[in-house]
């Protein structure tokens, strides 16, 4: 399989759900992580795609190239570690791209009151970060795609309910584009 898409979700992509090449990781850093090792090595892709929700930081609508990722609930400081930063692994942030490009902070967390001096980041989310480190060691390009479904707030729950298959259309516009058709 030339490309595959994960997604945490089927609620954010039902109309995927039957695509060949979408797989849906579970929600969180260990199950994005497992699945994206997974069919990363079954595979081998060219590209993993990544769409999904996430709540907006610096951003409060539509959707969003992501290129840099961080772990926001990596807190090792007391070590000696920066926050975000994987102990005893050189750097906090999986770049991608520029510095300046977009940064999405991954936790095991439903964000709903950030903290911006913690983990300074675009979106938030739940399994970008983990699906970018495994295609990172396993050579395989990355691409992911976050649609912004709630302002990491406190009505971040129930804005995420209300919008969390918002973002679909745009998947597959998206994915349209890169790959050039079906």
């Amino acid at each position: 399989m030339k490309n595959i898409i994960l997604i945490a979700l089927e609620q954010e992509a039902p109309k995927m759900a039957d695509w060949d090449n979408v797989f849906f990781t579970g929600v969180g850093k260990v199950n994005a992580g497992i699945t994206a090792g997974k069919l990363i090595e079954r595979y081998k892709p060219k590209t993993v795609f990544n769409f999904g929700t996430a709540g907006g930081v610096s951003v409060t609508s539509g959707i969003h190239e992501i290129k840099n990722f961080v772990q926001r609930d990596m807190k090792c400081c007391e070590l000696g570690f920066a926050t975000g930063q994987t102990p005893f692994e050189n750097g906090v942030v999986l770049l991608n791209g520029d510095i300046e490009d977009m940064c999405c902070s991954t936790g095991d967390n439903f964000v709903s009151d950030f903290t911006k001096e913690e983990v300074i980041s675009d979106v938030v989310d739940m399994e970008a970060y983990a699906i970018a480190k495994a295609c990172k060691q396993a050579d395989v390009n990355f691409r992911c795609f976050k649609y912004i479904s709630d302002s990491a707030d406190e009505n971040a729950n129930d804005d995420w309910a209300k919008t969390v298959a918002d973002g679909e259309d745009f998947y597959i516009k998206i994915y349209q584009q890169i790959i050039g058709g079906f």
